[in-house]
């Protein structure tokens, strides 16, 4: 029986799964009498939201059987000094992934230090080596929110096909990436962003809309098809007038759920599932490291 409308693509209850099947690859591996996996994220600074993120992915880690390592540098830390941190994990056999925790300050080249981890470790799938594998449609570390969003429609056995797809963002993070997915399974894809002109048209011509832009409640009801598929990357904080603060996506969950067919959250849509893919991503390493 087809789904009714306003149907939720739940991501969190599929990151759960993801993380038990992982948990069970990563014992299989450790009851052959080899390590535990190793995951090492580089932090910098306080700032208040990357220092949940970090957390949550640490106790995501802990909890499969990966073996978590925050290393936590002031903010006044030298570019030089965060450089030969990522060396000594490059060189570090029990370590798989590492992961660079964005933003860091306005001092500290991020192009330049994401590119000096090694790409069999880049497990935010963000080192141009991995992107051009990604590109030639070959085996590697694929970024993770985007590969979470292919992994979530999947599983809710949503076709790709030669659906029309509209990405709305063009970031290195998602928007790119996304698109190249999603040609991958042979979806048809409009990239289009906050500057397109008409966007409304494209998106009420699109089968499955993704969007990624940071711009809150971009995406109305007058925008979608009746049936469509809408996927909401974005996440913002704002703040009422009574001075309370909530996190919404780019898309007006309350008017648009109604009218669409399947619709992810904000919270406990794609954000579980970026967790999910930099886990995956990390075991896959991992199990490279010991097959090779």
């Amino acid at each position: 029986m087809p789904p009714s409308r306003g149907q939720i693509l739940d991501g969190k209850a599929l990151s759960l799964r993801i993380q038990e099947a992982l948990k069970a690859r990563i014992l299989s591996w450790v009851n052959r009498g080899y390590r535990s996996p190793g995951l090492a994220v580089i932090m910098i600074g306080d700032n208040p939201a990357s220092a949940v993120y970090v957390r949550n992915k640490e106790r995501s880690s802990t909890a499969i059987g990966i073996g978590s390592q925050v290393y936590h540098l002031p903010e006044s830390v030298s570019e030089l000094e965060v450089s030969q941190l990522i060396e000594t994990l490059n060189a570090d056999q029990t370590v798989d992934g590492i992961l660079l925790q964005l933003p860091i300050p306005a001092h500290l080249n991020s192009v330049s230090l994401l590119y000096q981890i090694h790409p069999d470790k880049d497990v935010d799938g963000l080192h141009p080596l991995n992107l051009g594998r990604l590109v030639r449609g070959e085996k590697g570390l694929r970024s993770c929110t985007p590969a979470g969003v292919i992994r979530l429609l999947d599983d809710y056995q949503i076709p790709l096909e030669g659906q029309q797809v509209l990405m709305i963002g063009c970031s290195i993070l998602v928007g790119k990436p996304m698109s190249l997915m999603l040609l991958e399974k042979e979806a048809t894809v409009t990239i289009a962003h906050i500057k397109t002109q008409d966007l409304p048209k494209l998106s009420r011509e699109a089968d499955i809309i993704i969007v990624a832009a940071g711009c809150p409640s971009l995406v109305q009801a007058d925008m979608v098809k009746p049936e469509a598929v809408v996927v909401d990357v974005g996440i913002n904080r704002i703040t009422s007038y009574e001075g309370k603060s909530r996190i919404v996506g780019d898309v007006d969950f309350d008017r648009v759920s109604p009218l669409v067919r399947w619709i992810t959250p904000v919270p406990g849509g794609v954000g579980p599932m970026t967790v999910a893919m930099l886990l995956e991503n990390t075991v896959w390493s991992y199990e490279q490291r010991l097959e090779g």
